[in-house]
């Protein structure tokens, strides 16, 4: 059952990052290693840690057309949903594209300063593949690349045996975590690599894990080194990427999943439990968190989250989640509901509020959050699929400083510099950068600003 408390019983701990056990020392090794022997190192990591581990390791764009070709064939209903996705994610991704704008303007008389954006020339791209291989990963970590106009983007994914090989790795009691069929062609899961053929990808590796995000922050011998870095993955994945900052760009460091689902009684407790129950189920560490002045509501969605557990396939996972990371808190008003959630700053806030000035001003207080979702209608369901938005996010507070993945992580914003130094304001640069390099004991400096106004040495 999940937790009701009141507001002022939360504690300050609810409000923290959450660490969920450190793995610095390992992912540094596997780094190092991938740095210094490139493709072995992967193979080595590949055998230890995946389901095969392939003689070589891009993954053939015939294989990845065929996945296609079988999709639309076997599963037409999702390859069109993965269309539509695609569509307006990429729709989505232009616009933003667009407030991203170059200029040139004269600040002073002579003095033309200039703004240019310029994508990223390789994006690399991380899709796990665990339990339920993130299909709609891929959308949402492509389509903004591809909206910023990336030459090359590169994918990565945990290896698969192929399909004709999997006889011979079962005969020899391989393709096992564990026990991986070594030697064989590279192969990913068939949705990730159809997938990846509708969103573009130029390249797809069949690499997972740590060691996947140092080839592609480092270059192997299959590998090429990228510019950025994107898309999620488990603490392993998360750590090697902050490890690896610097020598390449990323999204973001992102950890379990959670929404924060302000509401009152116009609301729903079908679809305000329903919301909380697809957030718990990603992971027994995602926290789903329900604020309302409305005790006889919260009851209400509490009965009704056990009511769906009974029939949700994935109540283990869910319903741990709900046990050891859920709440629901009782607020005096909606406007305490607002301040707990820009406190908590949670990667998806919803207002399940009835249209009007009430929901209005109170989507006007909130500000810290991933993904906004306003009204009944706006399921948060729908930011991870297919409403544009891009589904990756930051969590466990970040979102009081950065927002989610878009088509900025793939863009440059460099300045330029134009002068005319016939003019009075070029002048004055000079001389005033003259007066700052003496300031600053840089001889050198002032010397080069006050050739440009004929003062010879």
């Amino acid at each position: 059952m999940i937790c009701i408390q009141n507001a002022s019983d939360v504690e300050e701990s609810f409000f923290a990052g959450r660490d969920f056990g450190a793995s610095i020392d390992t992912v540094r090794n596997v780094l190092d290693d991938v740095r210094k022997n490139g493709d072995a190192a992967l193979h080595h990591y590949a055998s230890q840690f995946d389901l095969s581990s392939p003689a070589s390791l891009e993954v053939p764009e015939s294989e990845l057309k065929a996945a296609a070709e079988r999709l639309e064939k076997n599963n037409p209903e999702l390859y069109k949903s993965l269309c539509y996705s695609r569509d307006l994610a990429v729709r989505f991704a232009k616009k933003q594209r667009e407030s991203f704008d170059d200029f040139e303007v004269e600040l002073e008389k002579g003095i033309f300063t200039g703004q240019k954006t310029i994508p990223v020339e390789r994006a690399g791209v991380y899709v796990p593949a665990g339990r339920f291989p993130l299909v709609s990963t891929v959308v949402m970590t492509v389509a903004p690349a591809v909206a910023a106009g990336v030459k090359e983007i590169i994918l990565c994914t945990p290896p698969r045996v192929h399909p004709s090989e999997k006889e011979i790795a079962s005969q020899k009691g391989q393709g096992l975590l564990g026990k991986a069929f070594t030697g064989g062609k590279p192969y990913a899961d068939e949705n990730i690599m159809a997938a990846a053929y509708l969103c573009g990808v130029t390249k797809v590796f069949a690499a997972g894990g740590s060691q996947a995000i140092g080839a592609m922050a480092f270059g192997t011998e299959s590998i090429p080194r990228v510019d950025v870095i994107v898309g999620p993955g488990n603490k392993f994945v998360a750590e090697a990427k902050k490890q690896v900052y610097g020598t390449v760009g990323i999204d973001m460091v992102a950890g379990p999943t959670e929404v924060f689902i302000i509401a009152d009684s116009s609301a729903d407790p079908e679809w305000v439990a329903a919301d909380l129950l697809a957030q718990a189920e990603h992971d027994v560490v995602a926290q789903p968190v329900l604020a309302t002045p409305d005790r006889s509501f919260a009851e209400k969605v509490a009965a009704e989250i056990e009511r769906q557990l009974e029939s949700l396939a994935t109540k283990e996972t869910a319903s741990k989640s709900i046990a050891n990371c859920g709440r629901i808190i009782i607020t005096k008003d909606l406007d305490e509901a607002a301040l707990l959630a820009n406190k908590k700053a949670p990667e998806h806030l919803e207002l399940a509020l009835a249209e009007g000035k009430e929901r209005d001003r109170i989507a006007g207080l909130v500000h810290n959050y991933g993904s906004l979702f306003i009204g009944h209608g706006a399921a948060e369901v729908f930011g991870d699929y297919a409403a544009g938005l891009n589904h990756t996010l930051p969590t466990s507070g970040s979102a009081r400083f950065t927002g989610g993945l878009s088509v900025r992580v793939f863009l440059k914003t460099v300045t330029t510099l134009r002068t005319d130094l016939s003019q009075e304001g070029a002048k004055a640069s000079a001389t005033a950068s003259g007066f700052l390099g003496d300031a600053e004991g840089l001889c050198g400096h002032a010397r080069a600003a006050r050739l440009r106004l004929g003062e010879h040495i």
